[in-house]
């Protein structure tokens, strides 16, 4: 009989009892005994109500492994009812060979330790994982052996399930992966002058040591790829990085942007508040991009965050603690901006700890080749092309003097590449992308004097009209001089 329906009979027997005995010497002792039973069954009906509540089936046994309790969740995983079990003893259920075989109970009561194991359900022909656990009494003896009991189909299940979820971890990883190398926009970086060879010695010496890098150079130069070589070499490398331009931030959000904000600090800030960049950057890496360009209110900021690893955001009363790697850039000289009183001495110490120093791409010509044809190759692929530059069009690169560096380069390979049909880009076309309203080019050494720089007008005017004529003749008649002077002046600029 299940455990509410005999506390049900008892109180009743109770009840009839107290009833029969008023006006006796026994009345009060039998208003005790029912008061004590509501007390227990109440107590009782709180415990059943948990227990018929809980996932896994409950199976408990006293100290002779007889079957006390059963929960509805050991129903419902067994199909054994409680009139089957109750009162019955483990080992008597067993020998029956009708209900169950290998119960824990038996080995519980042996080994007085919990006990793992599998059990067969016979009445439904299923196996289940069974854990049971011993309750000793005060003098050290088995009062209780309490089972929980979990079907294998749902334990398959939750396994799926975990293996769902870390395939689903794994793709997600690979996505942040595949992000951040976007985002970082990690490209090789070519070169082969020894000034290059220099700068990425340094970059292999200096990544894998926590250290704060300030890259410099002239726009163009290449101070992000440096900066993303860095992250991509260093143990940070699979951790935020995140890049702030302070010169394209209004220096009235920039500290927001920074440092983030709570709630309700100034007028427009989003409920809940928001991180900065520091704050997302936490664990990882923050490239301060154009650093000379910001603000001195915001300098003095900074130096603290840098000193103490540790930010407020604005309207915050509790500090944020940081763990993170700085990486700043900027194409000013932050000694003269010093000098001028726009940057802070001390700031400018805190951030070169590592200088890095990039030349302009005037000063390392032996780059201007390779980067050239590896844009050549990339931009062929991206516009299903196959271009490649002619020699006379890679001698026109090497004399110009780009003050644009490689960023100017790049854009005007890609137009070349865009713009040409097939085959190799003639030095013609590269004159036009560098001369797009017929004026000199600026020539590679600007202290050239004014009788070379005219000389380098006018080979370059004769070299793209010839091109454009296809014979000697033609170009004469169009330059408006003799066919004998133009034959002179091809002589004179090594053009047959």
């Amino acid at each position: 009989m299940e455990g509410t329906e005999a506390l049900d009979r008892v109180r009743s027997s109770l009840l009839e009892l107290d009833r029969a005995l008023k006006g006796t010497d026994l009345e009060q002792q039998a208003a005790q005994a029912v008061g004590a039973l509501d007390q227990f069954q109440a107590g009782y009906y709180d415990f059943r109500e948990i227990c018929d509540n809980l996932y896994d089936g409950i199976h408990i046994t006293d100290g002779e492994g007889k079957v006390l309790f059963i929960n509805q969740a050991y129903t419902r995983t067994t199909g054994i009812r409680p009139a089957e079990i109750l009162g019955r003893k483990v080992a008597d259920i067993e020998a029956e060979g009708v209900l169950y075989r290998g119960s824990v109970t038996e080995q519980v009561l042996k080994r007085r330790e919990r006990v793992n194991s599998v059990a067969i359900i016979l009445k439904l022909d299923k196996e289940v994982l069974v854990t049971g656990n011993p309750v000793f009494d005060g003098a050290g003896n088995i009062k209780l052996v309490v089972t929980n009991t979990r079907d294998f189909p749902e334990l398959k299940r939750l396994e799926q399930r975990l293996l769902t979820m870390a395939e689903e971890s794994k793709k997600v990883n690979e996505e942040l992966a595949y992000l951040r190398r976007q985002q970082t926009g990690h490209k090789q970086i070519y070169y082969r002058s020894e000034a290059m060879r220099q700068v990425m010695e340094v970059v292999r010496t200096v990544s894998a040591a926590d250290v704060t890098v300030l890259i410099t150079g002239e726009s163009g130069t290449g101070k992000e790829l440096v900066a993303n070589e860095v992250y991509q070499r260093s143990e940070r490398r699979d951790k935020p990085f995140i890049k702030v331009n302070c010169a394209a931030i209004p220096s009235e959000l920039l500290e927001s942007e920074l440092f983030g904000y709570e709630e309700g600090a100034f007028t427009g800030a989003r409920r809940m508040g928001k991180a900065g960049m520091f704050e997302l950057a936490n664990t990882g890496v923050i490239l301060l991009d154009e650093i000379g360009d910001m603000p001195l209110p915001l300098q003095t900021k900074l130096l603290r965050v840098l000193q103490e690893r540790e930010l407020m955001r604005i309207g915050g009363s509790k500090p944020v603690k940081l763990d993170i790697r700085v990486i700043a850039s900027t194409n000013k000289d932050l000694r003269e901006e010093i000098k001028g009183g726009r940057f802070r001495e001390d700031l400018f110490y805190r951030l070169n700890v590592v200088p890095i120093a990039l030349k302009p791409l005037r000063e390392r010509r032996e780059d201007i080749p390779l980067l050239a044809e590896e844009f050549c190759r990339a931009y062929s692929k991206k516009y299903g092309k196959s271009v490649l530059l002619s020699p006379d069009g890679m001698d026109l690169l090497m004399e110009y003097h780009w003050p644009g560096n490689i960023r100017e380069l790049e854009n005007l390979i890609e137009r070349l590449v865009v713009t040409n049909d097939s085959g190799p880009i003639a030095r013609s076309s590269v004159f036009r992308a560098l001369n797009p309203n017929g004026l000199p080019f600026s020539p590679s050494e600007t202290s050239q004097t004014l009788k070379a720089q005219v000389g380098t007008f006018e080979r370059e005017l004769i070299l793209h009209t010839l091109e454009r004529e296809g014979s000697l003749r033609k170009a004469a008649r169009v330059l408006g001089v003799d066919h004998s002077t133009l034959v002179k002046k091809c002589r004179q600029y090594n053009r047959p």
